[in-house]
């Protein structure tokens, strides 16, 4: 069995089970059709992924591994937020007429700040860090800017990684402050368990652990039936992730620097609605 898929399982049964309605709230988010869209949901779910036992891919519902590569690509490589230098159609929703989702995501991990060694962007700043710092318990990036939050089209839901280094072993923390369980939280859990083996790659050292904290994990009230569905499945094991070893430079990943080995997992024949 794949330990990311009964880690989704348990924590999916815990919010059907034991979760909150915000039903008697007026709330953001709505469908295609301008009903508002509720949630079932639990607070401050913690989960731990440890990168050199498995790696962390659903197999109750198959993930579209290299698009997910692409959008970690587009964010944490490209550095943009215009949909133009994406290969999907996932941010549409929350683009304009020019294609940019404001100033979110990777535009964030793009700007350049000024440290006593001299100006680096939040990626460059990580980088450095891991290698002529590693002990340092400051490597973090937040994309969380208050002074930007007006210009972004979407407030960030993955918005920040504290990076650590134990012995020669590359460790993270991911905050998340809003997690939609069904069509984001296997994709953030393997999109960033990604990240964490590239930055270990090139920085000589070993993927560790991804810690996932969710402020609020939570299931739309039209993604239940589905839900409820998906997690009834047995899993498959765990697939292999491979990298390509002549990637040397955190630049020089591409979508096919990366494959999975071994990867079964069962159809998602039902389309999923997607709140906005």
């Amino acid at each position: 069995m794949s330990r990311a898929d009964e880690i989704f399982q348990q924590n999916c049964r815990d919010i059907l089970e034991n979760g909150v309605w915000d039903t008697d709230q007026n709330v953001r988010p709505h469908w295609e059709d301008g009903t508002p869209a509720h949630t079932v949901k639990k607070f401050g779910i913690i989960n731990r992924y440890d990168l050199r036992q498995e790696f962390p891919i659903l197999t109750i519902r198959r993930t579209y591994f290299k698009t997910c590569i692409d959008e970690l690509l587009w964010i944490w490589q490209k550095k943009s937020s215009n949909i133009g230098d994406l290969h999907s159609h996932i941010w549409d929703a929350w683009a304009d007429e020019t294609g940019s989702i404001g100033k979110a995501y990777g535009y964030q991990l793009g700007v350049k700040h000024r440290y006593r060694e001299g100006w680096f962007d939040q990626v460059d700043r990580v980088l450095y860090d891991l290698r002529h710092d590693p002990a340092s318990r400051r490597i973090l990036t937040s994309l969380y800017n208050h002074h930007d939050l007006h210009e972004m089209h979407l407030y960030p839901c993955a918005w920040s990684v504290t990076f650590n280094v134990t012995g020669n072993v590359l460790n993270a923390v991911l905050n998340q402050r809003s997690q939609d369980m069904l069509t984001a939280n296997g994709w953030n859990v393997m999109q960033y368990a990604v990240l964490l083996h590239m930055f270990a790659a090139v920085s000589d050292l070993v993927p560790g652990e991804l810690v996932h904290v969710i402020a609020d994990a939570h299931i739309y009230d039209r993604h239940v039936p589905i839900v409820e569905e998906i997690i009834s499945r047995e899993p498959y094991p765990a697939p292999t992730l491979w990298m390509d070893p002549a990637a040397e430079d955190f630049y020089s990943f591409t979508p096919d620097s990366f494959r999975l080995e071994g990867y079964r997992a069962w159809p998602l024949e039902r389309k999923i609605p997607v709140a906005v």
